[in-house]
């Protein structure tokens, strides 16, 4: 797990995010100039003079507005502030001392953890000056001018911070962890889901779509095996995003779906499928990853005998020529199938990197070419000689014959058919290519 952990908190729209992102070396938390813009916990990885450590943004620490996050986000706050190691409190030399900053210096007197006063946007040498008057805060080991917009500052603030590490850290703690994103339309029950899973408020959660703007990394140990989990934001048709924060989210979310192994796509059993559910799945496999659809909301709907089997033929003729996807009905209000659905997920993960023997692949499937040939094309016959699986990180099988420019859809169709029935390739896309022998 990490170690060096330092959570950056502080009042909304002091730059949080802009230090986050500089501190990690990458764009990954979401900008703008709205306060309240961050709401979860966000986090990512850096180093500094040979010492690794782990970055959380947080969302603004406000008391009294008139925000519905405002308790939520606070929470998450002091979350994060108990899981590190250094805190670093940002304020802002331009705005000057505020009655925020105030009290959330009161809420810092309670940690025992080392606290750095980050005074933000001091980029000139009339605006350094200004930060004297934060002394007055009575928090933190020292004071430090930065500006997280052009870094000026960080340096010698990270030599002071990583002083308080015992250890070098870890590179990349999430390297070589199989991770699994939940993906979906607005409100659709993703945060509570992986909420639910981890056993802890991990993700901000409310009845009003957009709750999520940026893509949520947490660790999960199920089934002896690690893997992580990210809860993402909804997604949703291009016309139908109307702000700035919304279109980032999206394009969070599209490249956690693109950095995924397993993409778990939930559906709203209220509503069936939708466009944006098709186009999520055909995303999905476009990026050839592994696919689970989870219908949530299970517990609203008015069922008889055949009802399962409706919602799966209806899912199934939406999302054709994918057949190969599991359906699995949940609950996250009632926790029916909830664990269910991460054994299903881990499957399809264990399916996704399997590799075959070349002599098991030719052994089952040489058979079954020998008694239905590619057709002849031209009065030319296809011999396929020898089938091995590529060193490839999704499933990828060569065909070696004579004439790999005949053979045609419909029988590549077919190779994938009797791969599918000899193999367990559920949830997984595979690929088929056809080499000159």
């Amino acid at each position: 797990m990490s170690t060096n952990i330092i959570a950056i908190v502080g009042r909304p729209n002091v730059g949080k995010s802009t230090l986050f992102n500089r501190l990690i070396g990458q764009r990954k938390a979401i900008m703008d100039n709205v306060s309240g813009v961050t709401r979860d916990r966000s986090y990512g990885h850096g180093d500094w003079t040979g010492k690794y450590f782990t970055v959380i943004d947080t969302g603004g620490y406000v008391h009294g507005s008139d925000d519905i996050f405002e308790a939520e986000i606070n929470r998450q706050v002091e979350l994060a502030m108990n899981e590190a190691d250094v805190i670093l409190f940002m304020v802002d030399v331009d705005a000057g001392l505020t009655g925020l900053d105030e009290e959330f210096a009161n809420v810092l007197r309670r940690t025992d953890k080392p606290v750095y006063v980050v005074a933000n946007k001091a980029d000139t040498n009339a605006r350094m000056h200004q930060m004297g008057e934060f002394y007055s805060l009575g928090v933190g080991i020292d004071i430090f001018p930065i500006s997280s917009q052009s870094g000026s500052g960080t340096g010698e603030l990270l030599d002071e911070v990583v002083k308080h590490f015992k250890d070098e850290g870890i590179e990349d703690p999430d390297a070589g962890i199989p991770k699994i994103g939940v993906f979906g339309r607005p409100n659709v029950g993703k945060s509570s889901f992986v909420n639910l899973l981890l056993g802890q408020e991990r993700n901000i959660v409310t009845d009003r779509a957009g709750t999520t703007r940026d893509a949520i990394h947490a660790r999960y140990n199920a089934f002896g095996k690690e893997f992580i989990i990210v809860d993402t934001a909804g997604l949703r048709r291009k016309s139908k995003v109307s702000e700035d924060i919304e279109f980032y989210s999206v394009l969070r979310s599209v490249r956690a779906l693109e950095d995924s192994d397993v993409c778990i796509v939930m559906l709203d059993a209220t509503r069936g499928i939708e466009a944006q559910d098709v186009n999520i799945i055909a995303l999905a496999e476009k990026n050839r990853k592994g696919i689970v659809i989870l219908v949530n909301k299970w517990d609203l709907v008015e069922k008889d005998t055949h009802t399962t089997k409706q919602f799966e033929e209806e899912i199934y003729s939406r999302i054709a020529p994918i057949s190969y996807v599991p359906i699995i009905f949940t609950s996250v209000v009632t926790k029916q199938r909830i664990h269910k659905a991460i054994e299903v997920a881990m499957e399809v993960y264990d399916n996704k990197t399997r590799k075959i023997p070349t002599s098991k692949l030719n052994d089952l499937l040489l058979p079954d070419i020998e008694r239905y040939p590619p057709p002849s094309n031209k009065g030319k016959f296809i011999k396929i000689k020898y089938i091995t699986q590529l060193p490839t990180h999704n499933p990828t099988f060569a065909f070696f014959c004579n004439l790999p420019q005949y053979i045609k859809e419909p029988y590549m169709r077919y190779l994938e058919n009797r791969m599918r029935e000899h193999f367990d390739f559920k949830g997984v896309p595979i690929r088929i290519l056809f080499k000159k022998k």
